[in-house]
């Protein structure tokens, strides 16, 4: 095991950075670059950032209820994009030679936690046997999206499939968020601002767990 992989493995420090990074997210929310934050992050989770984008969404439609489904708008938009750039990153730069990785592929299964050559061939596996659902799971739920967004392009997924996925899963999971918040927004605003240290811990547990799941279950 590598100096680096130990490090990540390191539940203090995944926990540290996961919370470090969690704060800096939701600082945003607090400015008037909020909604262009918002774009940023979610463009950039589909690809190699790794704080999804829901927490500053949660905050910025909380405080503008009326603006909701534009923001969830922004998100989907946004993060279709860097969906598309995560693929283009697998189809364009991840092998040197066929069957042969990259140094840039290199960076990628040293610094992700849990992303290994293992893994990423039995995602390979996955897509030859489900397919749109890959996506569409991987989409919807904490597992760490840009991971399958570059080995989609570097197994050459239908892309047309790979867009279609991508806007149902990230477009049910940001505008289902938006709309709980708009329909029961006072509600909730209440419940976070009284459990909100609870409510983070929750949040880093659910970021670190997708990880888990892709290092535990994926690979067994």
């Amino acid at each position: 095991m590598s100096q680096n992989e130990h490090i990540l493995d390191n539940p203090r420090i995944k926990r540290n950075f996961a919370r470090k990074s969690y704060d800096w997210v939701l600082s945003w929310a607090d400015t008037r670059y909020g909604a262009f934050a918002l774009m940023l992050i979610a463009f950039a989770e589909s690809s190699f950032f790794p704080i999804p984008p829901d927490i500053l969404l949660i905050a910025l439609v909380l405080g503008a209820r009326t603006r909701a489904f534009i923001f969830a708008g922004i998100c989907t938009f946004s993060s279709i994009i860097g969906a598309v750039f995560g693929y283009l990153i697998g189809y364009f730069i991840w092998w040197s030679s066929p069957g042969e990785f990259s140094s840039f592929a290199a960076i990628f299964f040293n610094h992700v936690p849990g992303f290994t050559e293992t893994l990423f061939y039995k995602i390979k596996d996955m897509y030859d046997t489900w397919n749109f659902w890959v996506i569409f799971t991987a989409g919807f739920t904490p597992i760490p999206y840009k991971i399958f967004t570059v080995s989609a392009g570097a197994f050459n997924i239908n892309f047309p499939m790979f867009i279609i996925a991508s806007i149902v899963s990230r477009g049910a999971r940001f505008f289902l968020v938006a709309g709980l918040l708009w329909k029961y927004g006072e509600t909730i605003k209440n419940f976070i601002d009284k459990y909100f240290n609870l409510l983070a811990f929750v949040f880093t547990f659910l970021l670190i767990g997708g990880f888990l799941i892709i290092k535990f279950v994926f690979q067994n």
